[in-house]
């Protein structure tokens, strides 16, 4: 569907680009063969680059203030209270028999606070 979306994108900006050469009586619009691009470009920046560049620093951040103790969920669903922490790795204890499992730090995909377990 996406791709299907930019193909049209890219046809009315060649378009458009192909009536501003015509108009202008030349083979090349110069300047204005860029102005597409750039504004594509831009869009995508604002739409898709910055968005997840914000989401990552705050995972990152979520991540660098990890503590034993603290409730966290894995990306594979794995619910558990951390037991200990080394450079990459976290242990965590699992109910109901509170295993204990060692996964990687980057494998947290959030914290769960008191508030949220009380909702």
């Amino acid at each position: 569907m996406a791709l299907k979306l930019l193909d049209r994108y890219f046809l009315i900006i060649m378009t458009v680009q192909h009536l501003l050469a015509i108009q202008l009586g030349s083979g090349s619009a110069g300047w204005l063969g860029f102005a597409p691009l750039i504004f594509i470009f831009g869009i995508f920046y604002f739409l898709l680059i910055m968005p997840q560049q914000r989401r990552q620093k705050k995972w990152q951040a979520m991540l660098n203030e990890l503590k034993t103790g603290d409730k966290i969920v894995t990306t594979g669903g794995l619910r558990g209270t951390i037991v200990a922490i080394k450079d990459e790795y976290i242990h965590l204890r699992v109910p109901p028999d509170n295993l204990r499992i060692e996964v990687s730090r980057g494998s947290v995909a959030s914290v769960t606070t008191p508030e949220e377990t009380a909702k």
